[in-house]
């Protein structure tokens, strides 16, 4: 690493179950591998916050139930073939990896009896967990093994600028004039000397997570802005599926310490037997569906919304104390010290909850090998569209699409690494360094805050859990005012981390916007009141 600039063979931008298990698969066969993070840790992103679980095979289980219910809960608007492909490779893979390779923790009966439990939407119980923190054991134990690879570089506090590519910043003009356009590296922010990185790469792989934080309520940590769906957009690669943003119908609603996002509180406690009761006490979802507190995640935040809109209070309840036969302190230890923490005690009283954004079913479009439309970039997890979540994601099965598309493109990757598939050093050449845009010092962080609140606010009242063309359209309205006024702000300003998340944020806000006012059809997390 020579200044402010060096190659590598692959660079991977995220730091989740997606990059980190594609890093580790890569560096086993002797890739060269960088992965940034933009957090001041590598477990900065939404993987640690899984509670629920991971998909894997229930008894009397087949690929072809997991595929029905996967089908159904996306109201199948799901690709086919990649639901049939996680259906048939997550569990071979999960055993190979998670299992057998890095020996994750996961709860069992006793020893070789797994303990699976089940969530809504699914006809089985097939959910591998460790407690209520699956995520954090998942990724503690892959990180574990990131940081001692001699093949993999981690890079802390470095936040991704834009995606280099030959069309866009390759100075030749036999580039230009091609028609093939090569995604080679990316502009990265060390956020420690406050200089861009020029990071070239032969392959990159975006995993960088989902969009939450571009919302005023959700579960999702403050690097999950949609940094990745941005620089895609910008790169020229495909976007698809953006219109469809999951709310998660039970994230706690009491004062919380955490101020940036809001505890969830997992449907595996409805898995449990939890139900779902108004101020009155009535267990209204059997009202709303004949799955009840286990419908799917979209039809249960409409049915809260609706129950909320029909009493006028602020928020329903989770009861777990009356209805699930187990020690929830021990059976749910996060959830239960969140809900200590906000002066809820789940052992004698129910938790109240409310609907808040949760994950991104859309994004890069990326096929079964994690392939995109803009050649040598690969996209997983969150901030890819593969279709396995169609209209609505089914519960649990995210964790299980990061490691299985983020194991996939290391796999491609390996399959096309040779010789001819190394950057030239004309092209090399032919990628500039970071130029500052401007020099007048005149970011004000009051002005940075105000933004993000429109951002946020414009969102969640007019591109959230219920829709209308009336909405969508001042939403597009006030967010391409916005994004006209950042880009003429940013070309006068010098870089800073501050303004690179803002302006990827509004650009997410504003294609996912632009997504939704294009689709007429109110289906799955897409839900047009007209």
């Amino acid at each position: 690493m020579n200044g402010y600039r060096f190659k590598t063979d692959v660079l991977i931008i995220g730091s989740g179950i997606a990059g980190s298990i594609a890093a580790l698969t890569l560096a086993e066969s002797g890739q060269e591998v960088t992965l940034i993070t933009a957090g001041e840790q590598l477990a900065s992103g939404n993987t640690r916050l899984a509670q629920g679980g991971i998909v894997y095979t229930g008894r009397d289980d087949d690929p072809k139930i997991l595929e029905r219910d996967i089908l159904t809960a996306g109201w199948k608007q799901n690709f086919t073939r990649a639901v049939r492909y996680l259906c048939r490779k997550g569990p071979e893979v999960l055993r190979e990896t998670l299992i057998e390779k890095y020996g994750v923790h996961f709860d069992e009966r006793q020893p070789g009896d797994w303990y699976l439990t089940r969530e809504g939407g699914h006809s089985v119980a097939r959910i591998l967990c460790c407690a209520d923190h699956t995520g954090r054991n998942i990724i503690a134990t892959l990180h574990e093994a990131l940081e001692k690879h001699p093949n993999i570089r981690t890079l802390t506090k470095r936040t991704a600028v834009d995606l280099l590519t030959t069309h866009h910043h390759a100075c030749g003009l036999e580039y230009k004039y091609s028609l093939d356009n090569h995604c080679v590296g990316a502009y990265v922010f060390n956020g420690e000397s406050g200089q861009v990185e020029t990071i070239l790469a032969d392959y990159t792989l975006l995993a960088t997570g989902g969009v939450g934080q571009i919302f005023l309520h959700t579960t999702n940590t403050r690097v999950s802005i949609g940094s990745g769906l941005s620089m895609a957009f910008r790169a020229g690669a495909r976007i698809f599926n953006a219109e469809y943003i999951q709310f998660h119908p039970t994230a706690l609603f009491a004062g919380s310490k955490k101020k940036d996002r809001r505890p969830l509180i997992s449907e595996a406690v409805r898995g449990e037997g939890a139900k779902l009761v108004n101020s009155a006490g009535e267990a209204f979802m059997p009202r709303y569906d004949s799955r009840a507190d286990l419908a799917p995640r979209d039809i249960v935040t409409r049915a809260i919304m609706d129950e909320l809109l029909r009493t006028g209070e602020d928020c329903v309840y989770l009861d777990a104390a009356g209805h699930v036969d187990k020690n929830l302190r021990e059976r749910f230890p996060t959830i239960h010290a969140s809900c200590l923490d906000a002066g809820v005690d789940m052992d004698n009283e129910p938790i109240p909850v409310v609907p808040v954004a949760h994950y991104f079913c859309g994004g890069v479009l990326a096929d079964n090998r994690s392939r995109t439309t803009l050649e040598r970039l690969y996209a997983a997890g969150e901030c890819s569209c593969t279709g396995v979540h169609g209209a609505n994601r089914l519960a649990s099965t995210s964790l299980l699409e990061g490691l299985v598309w983020g194991h996939s493109a290391a796999k491609d990757i390996q399959a096309r690494f040779n010789r001819s598939s190394h950057l030239s050093r004309k092209l090399m050449d032919s990628i500039p360094d970071w130029e500052s845009p401007g020099d007048i010092q005149n970011e004000d962080p009051a002005l940075i805050a105000q933004d993000w609140a429109t951002i946020r606010h414009t969102m969640w009242n007019y591109v959230g859990i219920a829709r209308t063309t009336d909405r969508l359209n001042r939403a597009f309205a006030d967010l391409r005012k916005l994004s006209k006024n950042l880009h003429d702000f940013y070309k006068r300003t010098p870089i800073s981390k501050p303004l690179i998340d803002l302006f990827h944020g509004c650009q997410a806000a504003y294609s996912i916007t632009a997504a939704a006012l294009r689709n007429k059809k109110s289906k799955g997390c897409h839900y047009r009141v007209d």
